[in-house]
């Protein structure tokens, strides 16, 4: 049997960890010709052996414009067309509105909001008719996240993009969609220095008392890269195991950013 991506060209941004790598593996395990990004040549190189088939891996900073024309050169070169394409590289950092300066906000906004509109903008050449966009937001944009203003701003913002963005290419039957996490076990964790103090403190808040598993974030992935949501246009799938809301342990208070994928 086909699977639900069969011949597919698909870029995953941040796809060497975590959420993107869980999604990558799942649309090579569905038929499609992956390309993943990320920043450390190592963890791309090992992501690329656990994904095996066709996989593209490339080094790319989702926050440099110049890396972002490149890589969509590499792809263009390689393939000639994109089908599916998953934002999901993404910054995640806390800090209070008091300790929040310029260079903290702009870190964050540059990745997580300009980096993923100018990688949809990108894109938009090699995006075949009928094409499938997915942001990977956050669950964050919908309750009150303390010390995460700048953070919840920047998902909040991908939300709307996924809107408008669909009204704008809705001519070419591009969809666009978001995938909306709430806590998961990724790298994340460890690469703000958050404790396991800290992880427990988030799954305790949680009804399912448990982080979610990046697998089961790329299973609501496939489902929007996929024609299995051919009526989804403009919308998200909250996949946040029924948080209604979140605050900060005490253990999680960092402000050192988590160059990873988004969460």
């Amino acid at each position: 049997m086909a699977g639900k991506l069969e011949g597919k060209v698909a870029v995953v941004t941040g796809g060497n960890s975590g959420i993107g790598l869980a999604t990558a593996k799942e649309f090579a395990r569905e038929g499609a010709r992956v390309v993943i990004t990320g920043r450390d040549r190592r963890t791309l190189d090992a992501a690329a052996q656990e994904i095996g088939g066709e996989v593209l891996a490339l080094r790319s900073d989702a926050a440099s414009l110049s890396d972002i024309d490149e890589l969509f050169k590499a792809v263009g070169d390689r393939f000639g067309r994109l089908d599916v394409l998953f934002v999901n590289a993404g910054v995640a950092q806390f800090a209070s509105v008091e300790e929040t300066d310029e260079e903290f906000f702009d870190r964050t906004m540059d990745i997580n909001f300009k980096g993923a509109y100018f990688t949809v903008k990108g894109a938009l050449p090699l995006l075949a008719e009928g094409a499938s966009v997915i942001l990977n937001t956050s669950v964050v944009a919908h309750v009150g996240f303390p010390n995460a203003s700048v953070y919840s701003a920047s998902k909040a913002a991908l939300l709307s993009l996924a809107r408008t963005l669909s009204a704008d290419l809705a001519g070419r039957r591009i969809r666009v969609n978001a995938v909306s996490p709430g806590p998961v076990e990724t790298p994340i964790f460890g690469r703000a220095g958050l404790p396991e103090e800290a992880k427990q403190g988030f799954g305790e808040q949680v009804p399912l008392k448990r982080l979610g598993r990046p697998e089961e974030i790329a299973k609501a992935v496939l489902f929007l890269a996929s024609q299995d949501s051919s009526f989804l246009v403009g919308t998200e799938i909250v996949a946040d195991g029924g948080v209604i809301g979140l605050k900060v342990p005490d253990a999680a208070n960092t402000r050192e950013p988590a160059r990873a994928e988004a969460a």
